[in-house]
């Protein structure tokens, strides 16, 4: 029995079967993935036999801060190119066009993408084999463990996961802090002027989440190399920023409107 059907269960025995228990998946958000967008370059028969493929994560955090910046701007979301970043221990970036998404950064598993708290983010595949090779006492399942739970912001810095700590010690000097908030923001810029690329265009850019809500820094360090799309930023605003307001932080010359939406996954779990 999975974790999964052990927690209905569980439910059931506490709750009784008088109490209807609904299944919120995770995933559903991104179904509208064209195919090119979520098949890896293995061979097919993976996909076939085993259903190998991108699914993405966060879903319910994507749809509703897409749709908050929609109803923010009085506008409608099949109208608009967004990017929606939800930046925490664990971290996702999706693209949406006509209301669809159309790419998203975690793949099979929350483990690709961007560096997080604990995990790699993505990777080229043969430094997992590399290792595997240098570390022969370690199993498959050590180096699983490895990549999700001892890499990241962690692997990087040699501190800790959580980012207030990595930022006291990068506000102190600490080299290793600050290549690990340097690579973070790079990564993130990087995904959003690929995704810019597979929207054709980009009218706005959502940061949510714990970091992507209370970090101005990391915002900051994003968007200043969004320059080149127009991206202008109020730096007075994007300090204030925190602790669960919501707002924009663009300024009205911006070309893209740049949100601070805190998230509410579960107002799309109990819809």
């Amino acid at each position: 029995m999975c974790i999964r059907d052990r927690g209905i269960n569980a439910c059931k025995d506490v709750f009784s079967d008088k109490i209807p228990q609904v299944a919120v998946f995770d995933t559903s958000f991104h179904s509208t993935m064209p195919k090119k967008a979520y098949m890896f370059a293995v061979p097919y028969k993976y996909y076939e036999e085993h259903n190998i493929r991108r699914y993405g994560f966060h879903g319910t955090s994507h749809r509703y801060v897409s749709n908050r910046a929609a109803q923010l701007l009085g506008k409608n979301l099949k109208d608009l190119k967004i990017i929606t970043c939800h930046l925490g221990n664990g971290s996702s970036i999706t693209a949406i066009k006509d209301g669809k998404v159309k790419d998203t950064s975690m793949g099979l598993t929350p483990l690709d993408g961007i560096m997080m708290g604990t995990r790699s983010g993505t990777l080229d595949p043969s430094v997992v084999t590399f290792i595997a090779n240098i570390e022969k006492g370690m199993s498959p399942d050590d180096i699983n463990n490895m990549l999700n739970k001892k890499s990241g912001l962690l692997g990087i810095s040699g501190i800790s996961s959580d980012d207030r700590d990595i930022s006291d010690a990068a506000n102190n000097g600490d080299s290793r802090a600050i290549l690990a908030h340097d690579m973070l923001a790079y990564q993130i810029t990087k995904f959003v002027g690929q995704y810019t690329a597979v929207l054709n265009g980009l009218d706005t850019l959502v940061f949510t989440a714990g970091l992507g809500e209370n970090q101005p820094k990391h915002r900051e360090a994003v968007c200043e190399n969004l320059k080149f799309l127009g991206v202008e930023i109020d730096k007075d605003v994007n300090d204030n920023m925190i602790r669960g307001k919501e707002g924009k932080i663009s300024t009205s010359n911006s070309k893209v409107d740049v949100f601070v939406i805190p998230t509410n996954c579960l107002l799309y779990t109990s819809d």
